[in-house]
């Protein structure tokens, strides 16, 4: 679960880390269009903001440098979420949120399933809930098959449409540069713009011991989306290139379908290196360095 940052008797916040891929199969398609995956998602150490506090009835406010990309979204996630489990806790939906929106929209590292995530766990702390987890899961799932994973917040294989979790185990210490161009890949897009058949699951049976046993791994695998999403946003290319170019680089790869690609790195020396030369040579992209949560 997205970690507690603070938390009193009049408030709680947390953060709703970045959700990325380290590969991602297409493994099939249901009969009603869904299609089936197979992914090892880790969570980054930076994201959104969740903020909330009591309050006679429920509020949501967002800033931070994406919030616009939000201003037309009259009920987002967030409030879905608290509704959701006032209503399992048999209580009226009171509280005051706010949302600090760091992560880019549509952008393929999670952030309004983790936004979502982060509010349950947060609600659940202010309002004292006490829903059992595996309750907490279930509400979750109404709310987005992201969202499950999101709130159990550690390494894990996904299947289905995302809704199977399989804890994936301790990895080893590592390091990611997150790159967007700010250019949006919604997701629906990226789907119908793919072609080509179907991977096998990929999922390991010993968790590798180093960063670079984890790199030799995944550079086995891939990211099935990663040519539609060129499609649908040809600078993915760009910046897949401008990642893979800097030193240390052990892996550059898309997330999810998109934008945003990640660099995987042995060090938080080389990771900041990277975002420090990608920044120079693109300001107007977004980058963030951190370490994965484990």
């Amino acid at each position: 679960m997205s970690e507690v940052m603070s938390s009193s008797a009049a408030g709680a916040a947390r953060l709703a880390r970045a959700k990325v891929n380290l590969y991602l199969h297409v493994t099939g398609k249901r009969a009603d269009g869904y299609h089936l995956l197979d992914s090892l998602i880790v969570f980054a150490e930076t994201g959104d903001d969740i903020r909330v506090a009591s309050a006679d009835d429920l509020s949501l406010t967002v800033d931070g440098p994406f919030a616009d990309g939000l201003a037309a979204e009259a009920d987002n996630l967030v409030l879905r979420a608290a509704r959701a489990l006032a209503a399992e806790a048999g209580i009226a939906p009171q509280a005051q949120i706010r949302l600090t929106k760091n992560l880019p929209i549509a952008s393929g590292i999670g952030g309004g399933s983790a936004d979502a995530a982060a509010t349950l766990a947060s609600l659940a702390t202010l309002w004292n809930t006490k829903v059992p987890a595996a309750r907490l899961q279930q509400i979750a799932l109404t709310l987005g098959a992201d969202v499950p994973v999101c709130v159990d917040g550690r390494p894990a294989f996904i299947g289905g449409i995302g809704e199977e979790i399989q804890a994936a185990g301790s990895l080893p210490p590592a390091w990611l540069l997150l790159v967007n161009p700010k250019v949006p890949t919604p997701t629906p897009q990226v789907f119908k713009a793919r072609t080509g058949g179907f991977s096998a699951p990929a999922r390991w049976q010993l968790a590798p011991k180093s960063t670079t046993e984890l790199a030799q791994y995944l550079q086995a695998q891939r990211n099935d989306l990663t040519d539609a999403a060129r499609i649908v946003a040809p600078v993915i290319g760009d910046v897949l290139a401008a990642i893979a170019a800097t030193p240390d680089c052990l892996l550059a790869r898309l997330s999810g379908s998109g934008a945003t690609c990640f660099g995987l790195y042995g060090s938080a020396a080389a990771a900041q290196t990277a975002k420090a030369a990608i920044t120079a040579r693109h300001p107007a992209w977004w980058t963030s360095a951190a370490a994965i949560a484990c």
